[in-house]
């Protein structure tokens, strides 16, 4: 079997990425679905995830160059895909457990220390707990999750081939 090259792959992971933003963003302002704390989150994540494929296909390294990549692909794919678990578990809170809804992610940022808006973040809310789309029976945050796990795996195989 052929597989594509490096350039070509870490492209591919770009378009991926865009893909999924595009996606985001039908949901958002075609479905009307506003995106809670943790969606934006994950959409960073996407965004950052999707940089780093493009950089990588433009900057074509060597090597050690390859290694960095596929480090800093890994690191984002954990970091968002973390954040897309703990969204998934929200959603699957039984409904006294489910946290109130709270104030939206740029008043947390603007009006709260780092540390304390991060927190908050991660507490959620009940917009968070909400599951307002279903494709083939999985939630946005699944699908995500689903994603980041393949754009990792596949950022990190790719550019640590030869």
């Amino acid at each position: 079997m052929v597989v594509p090259n490096k350039r070509i792959l870490n492209f591919t992971g770009a378009l991926a990425c865009t893909g999924m933003m595009g996606f985001a963003l039908y949901a958002q302002h075609i479905l009307l679905l506003d995106p809670c704390p943790l969606c934006i989150l994950q959409r960073i994540a996407v965004i950052l995830i999707g940089l780093t494929f493009l950089t990588a296909a433009l900057h074509n390294p060597a090597a050690i160059g390859g290694r960095v990549y596929a480090v800093l692909l890994g690191l984002l794919s954990v970091a968002g895909s973390g954040v897309a678990v703990w969204h998934v578990r929200l959603q699957h809170l039984p409904a006294d457990a489910v946290p109130g809804c709270g104030p939206g992610l740029e008043y947390i940022v603007d009006n709260f220390p780092l540390k304390n808006a991060l927190s908050m973040i991660f507490q959620g809310s009940g917009e968070c707990a909400e599951v307002v789309w279903r494709l083939l029976g999985l939630s946005m945050p699944t699908w995500v999750l689903i994603g980041l796990v393949g754009l990792g795996a596949t950022g990190i195989w790719n550019n640590l081939r030869r």
